[in-house]
């Protein structure tokens, strides 16, 4: 009882190093991003047409605040993702130590991906929609507040829905999950993609559209990774299964 409760606190002390290790990464990046906070948001606002306002001066500081959190939050992700690795690794066999670590740098590309995605396809297309939908009825004046909310409730989710493929196949990886799960809960799936994808767009059928099926096709190509994953796991620890009663026979 005592060796269990010591193998808990090891856990947990454990878990409590990763956490602090991301959240100082976290912080240094916070750091960097708000003394650079005038560049990003240059960079976000260079092509727009109109000139965004700010109604006091405690709005000012809040958008150095979100774009510098936004930034840091993205450039963490491998940081993130490296302290999940390293908490899960000793109980991954060698191989799995291997396969498992090559998951971080596509965790970070398909965030940004999922970024860029929002940003250039779903943002300006519903944008638009939404200024013509009120054109001759109200002069459209933007706050950055405003705007900025908008862009990130508009990317953000996408960002972290495109990690999907590459967190089913971590944990097909190590055995919390496999593909005839997600296939048995497709139908579900589907349902709980094309409500956040009908939630976060305007009432018209391309948007709808132009956001429904990627999600769907996301939660295809990761019963396929799953299932290649899967297929994989179960041949290695055959293998080592009729490997470990040779060895007790020699």
């Amino acid at each position: 009882m005592a060796d269990k409760e010591l193998n808990i606190i090891d856990h947990l002390e454990e878990l409590r190093k990763r956490l602090i290790i991301t959240a100082v990464a976290f912080f240094i990046f916070f750091i960097v991003s708000f003394i650079y906070v005038e560049k990003i948001y240059y960079w976000f606002v260079k092509d727009l047409d109109f000139e965004l306002m700010v109604l006091g001066p405690s709005d000012i500081i809040w958008i150095y605040f979100m774009l510098s959190g936004v930034v840091a939050i993205a450039v963490t992700i491998p940081i993130i993702a490296l302290q999940i690795w390293l908490f899960v690794k000793p109980a991954l066999m060698p191989n799995e130590v291997r396969a498992t670590l090559s998951y971080i740098p596509a965790l970070f590309i398909l965030f940004i991906g999922g970024l860029a995605f929002g940003y250039y396809v779903i943002f300006p297309t519903i944008l638009q929609f939404l200024i013509e939908l009120g054109e001759g009825m109200f002069i459209t004046n933007f706050t950055a507040d405003k705007y900025f909310s908008f862009v990130f409730n508009m990317t953000i989710p996408f960002a972290f829905l495109f990690e999907l493929p590459v967190v089913t196949m971590f944990l097909t990886s190590i055995g919390l999950i496999n593909p005839y799960v997600l296939q048995k809960l497709r139908k579900y799936a589907y349902f709980v993609l094309v409500v956040i994808a009908v939630s976060i767009t305007p009432p018209d059928f391309m948007s709808d559209f132009l956001v429904t099926v990627p999600l769907l096709l996301l939660y295809e190509v990761s019963i396929s990774l799953s299932k290649i994953v899967y297929k994989r796991k179960v041949k290695r620890e055959s293998l080592l299964e009729e490997t470990l009663p040779n060895e007790e026979g020699l």
